[in-house]
Formats: structure tokens, C-alpha cells, sequence
């Protein structure tokens, strides 16, 4: 198929598919005699996996690793498990930002009175100097 139908049966853009071909994250893709892209079933499953992994967050350097992973009949499951608890690691502390982050915009919100006057907490505590 071409990469049109390739970017529609796996959900992924035309333009990523060539992005991911270009910094190596999949294999080129076969050419036609006149220099189109031809995808394979096996291509299109790859891309699916690569899809799959970025809509969980995977980092494409973590991506190419579980491909790598992936694709290996020998690997020890123990290297994927390890990727993955790195991973969830990462969320957990980005989880922990977001949480801080919206409580301090949530305790802002609750002072700002939301009416026509001019003075918000919101905007005061945004301009505040950090103590940090």
C-alpha cells in the first residue's frame, strides 16, 4: 500500500510516517519504480505498535528501544518491564506536578471574587516573585 493507505490504516499521518522513516524510528519503506512509498502488513503493525506506545507517552528514544525489544525473540522480559516502570516513574512525577499545579490555581480561583472589579487574585498571585 502507499503511504496514503498506510497512514489511514494505521492512524498515523503521512507526515510522521515519514518523520519517524527520517530519524530512523522505522525502516524505510520499500519504493515503487516511480519513487513512491510501499508499506507492507508487517510495516503497518509497526506503526500500529509506534501509535500505540506514543498514545501511552512513550518517548520516541523509549520507543525505538521497545521496538527494538519488540522485534527480538530473545529479549528478557525483565528489559521491558524495567522500560516500562521508568516510564510510569515519569508520569507519576508529572502527575505530581499537575496535582500541585492545579491546587495552587484552584486556591487562586477561589479568592478572585469573579465580578467586574478590577483587583484579581488570580492575576496578583501570577505576578507574585517566587520564593523559590
Amino acid at each position: 500500500m502507499n503511504i496514503g493507505q498506510a497512514a489511514k490504516a494505521s492512524g498515523i499521518t503521512a507526515k510522521m510516517l515519514r518523520h519517524y522513516e527520517s530519524i530512523g524510528l522505522i525502516r524505510e519503506s520499500r519504493r515503487s519504480e516511480a519513487g513512491y512509498r510501499l508499506y507492507t502488513q508487517t510495516d503497518l503493525h509497526t506503526l500500529r505498535f509506534v501509535k500505540h506506545a506514543r498514545s501511552m507517552g512513550f518517548a520516541l528514544d523509549d520507543i525505538r528501544q521497545l521496538l527494538s525489544l519488540w522485534q527480538d525473540g530473545e529479549r528478557a522480559s525483565a528489559d521491558v518491564k524495567a522500560l516500562a516502570m521508568s516510564h510510569m516513574a515519569d508520569l507519576d512525577e508529572k502527575i505530581r506536578v499537575l496535582t500541585e499545579m492545579r491546587a495552587e490555581i484552584e486556591a487562586l480561583a477561589e479568592r478572585c471574587h469573579g465580578d467586574d472589579r478590577p483587583d484579581c487574585p488570580i492575576i496578583s498571585g501570577l505576578a507574585a516573585e517566587d520564593d523559590n
